[in-house]
């Protein structure tokens, strides 16, 4: 009897695709014919400058801005003309940049807010509680405090762990590590490295170009609106284009 098959990243089904995708805001378009996979239980980067579109390209799939041309598929099915609380439903969170917590609100009930749309049960949510103060201690020691008050590295884990009590499939994350010490992003990383371990598939929006393709499996580069390249991220990290373009000092 042969040994059963091993799964390759490229044969892992796909849980999002973007074809030809274009978005904007008012009259400017932002996007310009973008085309991106995200495999089931991979973690993908998105990487770019400043003003590349990257949060853009998020905000279009969670349907808070509108497509203007192109298609989006989830697990095959058509997600454009959705609105935000179906593409949510779908199982695909968003953890925007700057983390938009509610707070004047407890950490806790920020975490429950994730769940608003979930028919889950209350020993169903407990757990999912306890599993998200598991991975970040901090916040079960925080979780009557108002979110407002915390630092900003536990004020990421607070938007991550609500983001996870939705439950979903596919977690976008917007700037992960935007303002945040060397030593917090490393438990981040941490973190979201279990949390794929687990099965979790990730998309994230990262400017440190060094922690994106250290964590992802494969990655794509924004410039202008435009996906400029794409491929793994072990072999990105040694293009030297993108050494050049990213990592200033650091390039050879």
């Amino acid at each position: 009897m042969s040994p059963p098959a091993i799964e390759t990243v490229s044969e892992r089904p796909e849980l999002l695709r973007i074809e030809g995708l274009q978005s904007g805001y008012g009259e400017v378009t932002v996007l310009w014919g973008i085309d991106l996979t995200v495999r089931q239980g991979d973690i993908t980067a998105l990487i770019g400058s400043n003003g590349a579109g990257k949060s853009t390209l998020m905000r279009t799939i969670s349907a808070l801005v509108r497509t203007r041309a192109g298609r989006l598929w989830w697990c095959g099915q058509p997600l454009d003309g959705e609105d935000p609380a179906q593409v949510l439903a779908h199982g695909i969170a968003h953890v925007p940049e700057g983390r938009r917590l509610f707070g004047a609100m407890s950490v806790e009930d920020n975490l429950i807010m994730g769940a608003y749309l979930r028919r889950a049960s209350r020993a169903e949510l407990h757990h999912d509680l306890e599993r998200i103060y598991t991975l970040f201690p901090r916040l079960k020691e925080r979780r009557t405090q108002a979110a407002g008050t915390m630092s900003g590295g536990e004020q990421q884990m607070c938007a991550i762990g609500r983001g996870l009590m939705s439950a979903p499939r596919l977690l976008m994350i917007d700037e992960l590590s935007l303002g945040l010490s060397p030593l917090l992003v490393e438990q981040l990383v941490e973190a979201l490295a279990v949390l794929n371990r687990d099965g979790l598939t990730l998309l994230v929006v990262e400017q440190d170009v060094v922690t994106a393709l250290e964590l992802s499996g494969n990655a794509y580069v924004m410039d202008t609106g435009r996906i400029v390249r794409q491929g793994a991220s072990s072999e990105l990290l040694r293009d030297p284009a993108v050494r050049q373009a990213y990592l200033g000092a650091l390039a050879p």
